[in-house]
């Protein structure tokens, strides 16, 4: 009987968690705020915020930087390109390949809402 009484009262409590509806400052906003989930992963956050402060970047200086595998590296590169988020150019220096990284307005866009949505999250955690 006691637990079907707390259970009652759990279900009453109001959520002390905000919506992002009240993050956003309302439920038009919030549609902006959904988090980027090709974003969001590990790797591709650290391509785009690497290539978001240098003009362009190898393949070969990107596995450096962020102690990737070439496997890993190429695979999350390859879905940030197909979304339009890096643009990737291949060339030849004399007879070895030679891969460069940008990242493409439609990116740095993506990234910005990405860090406002995560900056939201945050204010909204620390209660301001």
């Amino acid at each position: 009987m006691a637990d079907s009484r707390s259970a009652a009262r759990r279900r009453e409590a109001p959520d002390p968690t905000p919506a992002l509806e009240e993050i956003a400052g309302g439920a038009s906003a919030s549609a902006s705020l959904e988090l980027d989930r090709l974003i969001h992963e590990r790797v591709r956050l650290a391509i785009v915020s690497a290539l978001a402060v240098n003009p362009t970047l190898s393949f070969t200086e990107l596995k450096e930087l962020l102690g990737a595998t070439d496997g890993n590296l190429s695979v999350h590169a390859r879905k940030l390109e197909d979304a339009g988020y890096v643009r990737c150019t291949k060339s030849f220096e004399g007879r070895v390949p030679h891969t460069e990284f940008a990242l493409t307005d439609r990116g740095r866009k993506a990234l910005e809402r990405y860090l406002d949505h995560m900056e939201g999250l945050i204010r909204a955690t620390r209660g301001g």
